[in-house]
């Protein structure tokens, strides 16, 4: 809808090709790039992101991502976040099932839709993906954009 004319996205990762759990593959735009040049980076969730904690190359490719930059989770996105140290002294949340996965990552898992703590933005579930977008166009654009997309997209909350 053109609220934001200069916004530039990638879809970045650590392979060619990822495949999800139920056989979705998505094809990045850029593999292994420098993401300390970003202004914000989203990590989605999912259930790869329980053993991908645990990927070094994986860990140490995102560590670097700027102080200034937005770090952003949905869903299970936020054990990333907490694995690379993200959530030091940050309140977050999380998939509902996977509390007690993210509490030892962040200061308190706060039982929410989302949740924003400096720098760092987490949603829950995955249907809070909807809300996680419309506040970041109330945050980036303004309350007018994100009530005019909601509309458009039939969304009740």
């Amino acid at each position: 809808m053109k609220y934001i004319p200069d916004l530039e996205w990638h879809i970045c990762a650590n392979a060619s090709v990822v495949t999800d759990n139920f056989g979705l593959k998505v094809i990045p735009d850029k593999i292994f790039n420098d993401l300390s040049t970003y202004d914000a980076v989203i990590f989605p969730g999912g259930f790869g992101t329980r053993q991908l904690r645990y990927n070094e190359d994986f860990m140490n490719w995102i560590k670097p991502i700027n102080a200034e930059a937005l770090k952003i989770s949905i869903c299970t996105g936020s054990l990333l976040l907490g694995a690379a140290g993200f959530l030091k002294d940050k309140i977050a949340t999380t998939n509902f099932n996977e509390y007690d996965t993210l509490a030892p990552y962040c200061k308190q898992v706060k039982k929410e839709r989302i949740v924003e703590d400096g720098k760092v933005i987490t949603a829950g579930a995955v249907a809070s993906s909807l809300d996680l977008g419309l506040y970041l166009c109330e945050k980036w654009v303004d309350k007018a954009a994100a009530e005019a997309i909601k509309t458009k997209m039939a969304y009740q909350a």
